[in-house]
Order: C-alpha cells, then structure tokens, then sequence
C-alpha cells in the first residue's frame, strides 16, 4: 500500500479513537466508561467499620476520663463517616479537568486555613496551633493542605510533562523549593506538626520521583528534608526527648516516653487473639490518644497479633488496588493523583504502626480510616474518591509484552533511570496533560 493510502487509514484510526473517546490527547473525562474498581470501596468501608467497631469499644472509657456520654465518641465517628460518604461521592464525580483548573484555588483557601489555626487562640489541652476552633465547631488544617497539595503539584507536574520542562529548574524546581521551605517552616515548625510534614514532603518526593524530575534533583530536594529534619529535631526540647525516648524506651517510661512505653504495652497484652473487645486495660487512661494516634496499639491490645495482622493485611490490599489504578490511568495527571494518594496513605499509615510498635519515634499522627477524628476521615474519602474516578476511565487490562524490545520501550528512561510500567509507562497512547 502507497503512503497516500497509509495515511488515510491512519486518519481513519484517529476519527475512530475520537469517536471512541480513546485519541491520544483526548483528556480523561472523553474516554470510555467502564466499571469502576468496587474493591477499593469494599476495602474503604471495611477499615471504616474497624475503627468504628473499635471506637465503640473504647467510648466509655474515653467517655468517663472526659466527662461526656459513653456514645459521644462513637455518635461524632458515626457522623464524620456519613461527612466522609458524602465527600467521597462528590470526588467521585467531580470532573477531574475542573479539579485541574481549581488546583490554586485549593492551595490559597489550603494557606487560608492555616493562616487562621496559626493566628486564633488554642486549646490549652491541645495547644499546637494546628486547628480552627469557631463556636463548636473544629477543623484541623493540615488535612485540607494535604489536599491541596496534592492537587496543586499533579497539576503542576501533568503541565510540565506536557510541555517538556519537567527539568527547568524556575518552572518546575524553583517551586518546589518554595513548597518545601513553607511546609516546612509553617507546618513543622509553627504549627509543630512534624509528622504531617514528612507526610507531606514524602508525597511531594515520590510525585516529583514518578514524574521524571531529574534525580540529582530528586536527591538535592532528599538532602534538604534531610537537613530540615534534622535541625527540627535538635532544635527543639521535646523532639529530641522523643528521639531519645525511641533510641531507649525503658529509660523514660515515666516520663517522656510514658507514650511508647503504655503503646508497647497494650500491643504486647493482647498476645496471639487479644483481650476481646470489651477487655481493654489501656483505653482507662493509661494510653494516651487511645482514639487518635495510638488507635493502633488499641487495636492490638483487643485482637491481638492475628488481628494485626488481618489489619495490616487488609491495608496492603488496598495500597496494592491504588497502586494498580495509578499503572491504568488514561493521562498524567490522573496518574500523579493517585500515586500522591498511594504516598498520603501508605506514608502515614506506616509512620502510625511503626510508631506504636516502636520501629519509628512517635509522631502524633492518625491511622488513615481507623482513628477517631472527622477531619481526617473526610479529606481521606475525598482523596479516594479521586481514586475511584480514575478507576472507572483508566485502561481496563494492562498490556502485555512480548518481547524484550517491546518490555525496554514500555519501561521508558528519562534522565538515566528506568521504570517499571505502573509508574512510568510508555505514554504514546495516553494524553499527556
């Protein structure tokens, strides 16, 4: 056949895939609907119920050391998964081209909401600038950050992997910079919030990672959260009794590591299958944060290691269904989306556990689905909310390979490094924006 000839049929192709909604540049909302990944929501929902089921349990105790109801810990958990459904079916059919231009927005009311929880006065149970308090209503701000940096840096990713500047150092990696000092600075610093901070600068490295940012690069903005880490740390008294506490737990039981201690305890009492769920010791006023941070330790302490375990197991799955929906996406910034809510999730999770088994220093950080605590519990349905949208457009099936030639073209390289597919996938046929 002539080139004339080629050339039609491939004009043919292309009307074909427009009207499929499958053309290489055609954005993810114009692409073919397909069922969505029910799994993720399945999964959702049984973690949900776990840190319902065990902040039931717990409500009286929690209930009797703060002078309410033995259902109001249980009544405000109800009422933040009912906020959580309704954030998650809004996300779930938000066009993701709209999130795309709301992208600034989101990050300036994002510095809004800290600007305020930095500038109102704070709770002097609770005094870390960390929440905007008005009438009897709370809002933890970092949650909403975390958010909108999510959707910011996707956005400012997908646009400089389109254009071809994902390089350049004053589009790309000047303000990144600029979001490293200001998290840094306000979120570990001010609002001493240490653990949201690495959750948030392990997002921005991973996002920055899977995007195809140079790696001497990625390794300076490494050696810079390396540094600020470490000035945060010994500049500050209870950070380094903290350090101090995980480097020697049995040293400051009765003081500053009086934490970790009760969490190692409650852990260790729950043995093989656990106390039962209304035999927890520690949730009487021995562990402290029984409902938020050490929710975990709790969890232990009732269903023991087996339960752990089926815990951490079901956690796993649910990183794993993420992690193949990000390799299925239709376009860049579908994809970064979701690898930024693999990194948010699994980041925090890991910090959590660890800390409350003694792997990692203590955090004061929650367990995504399972703590008590309606903001978070809403911003991390929103986020899989995202997830599930880009489930129902991302490719159904993932090619398979042949041969070796086909596998190193699908495993692109850029800037020297090689990926796998799931995270760095040839894009020929995706939209690059």
């Amino acid at each position: 056949m002539g080139p004339r000839g080629t050339a039609g049929r491939g004009r043919q192709s292309s009307a074909l895939q427009a009207r499929r909604g499958t053309s290489p540049s055609a954005p993810i909302e114009s692409a073919r609907k397909h069922r969505p990944d029910y799994w993720l929501v399945i999964l959702c929902g049984l973690l949900l119920a776990i840190g319902l089921v065990v902040v039931y349990s717990i409500g009286p105790a929690l209930g009797k050391s703060s002078n309410v109801s033995e259902t109001h810990f249980f009544t405000r958990q109800l009422l933040a998964i009912g906020l959580s459904f309704v954030a998650f079916i809004v996300m779930s059919r938000f066009p993701l081209d709209k999130l795309h231009l709301l992208r600034k927005p989101l990050l300036i009311a994002a510095a809004a909401a800290t600007l305020l929880a930095v500038i109102l006065p704070v709770n002097p149970d609770y005094p870390a600038h960390r929440w905007v308090r008005l009438g009897g209503f709370s809002f933890q701000s970092v949650e909403l950050l975390k958010f909108a940096v999510l959707i910011w840096l996707a956005g400012l990713l997908s646009v400089r992997m389109k254009e071809g500047t994902i390089g350049d150092f004053t589009l790309t990696f000047k303000p990144l910079l600029i979001a490293l000092a200001i998290i840094g600075f306000v979120v570990a610093g001010i609002q001493s919030d240490l653990g949201s901070a690495a959750v948030m600068l392990a997002m921005i490295g991973i996002m920055v990672f899977v995007a195809g940012l140079p790696l001497k690069r990625v390794l300076i903005i490494a050696g810079i959260v390396g540094v600020g880490t470490i000035l945060a740390v010994v500049s500050t008294p209870y950070r380094r009794d903290r350090l101090e506490t995980f480097l020697n737990p049995s040293a400051h039981c009765q003081t500053t590591g009086y934490q970790a201690c009760q969490a190692l305890i409650a852990v260790g009492s729950g043995g093989m299958i656990g106390l039962g769920l209304g035999s927890s010791v520690q949730a009487y006023g021995y562990l402290p944060e029984a409902a938020n941070d050490s929710i975990f330790a709790v969890y232990a302490e009732k269903f023991g290691f087996l339960g752990s375990v089926i815990l951490l197991i079901i956690f796993g799955a649910l990183f794993s269904r993420i992690a193949a929906i990000a390799e299925r996406a239709k376009d860049n910034f579908s994809r970064l989306l979701v690898v930024g809510v693999l990194a948010w999730l699994s980041v925090q999770s890991v910090i959590n556990i660890g800390a409350m088994i003694g792997l990692l220093p203590l955090k004061g950080i929650t367990l995504p689905f399972i703590s008590y605590g309606g903001t978070s519990v809403v911003f991390v349905a929103a986020a899989i909310g995202i997830v599930y949208q880009v489930s129902r457009y991302g490719s159904p099936t993932v090619p398979r390979m042949g041969n070796s030639n086909e596998r190193k073209g699908h495993e692109n390289s850029r800037h020297g490094r090689r990926f796998r597919g799931a995270y760095h996938p040839d894009l020929s046929g995706r939209s690059r924006a």
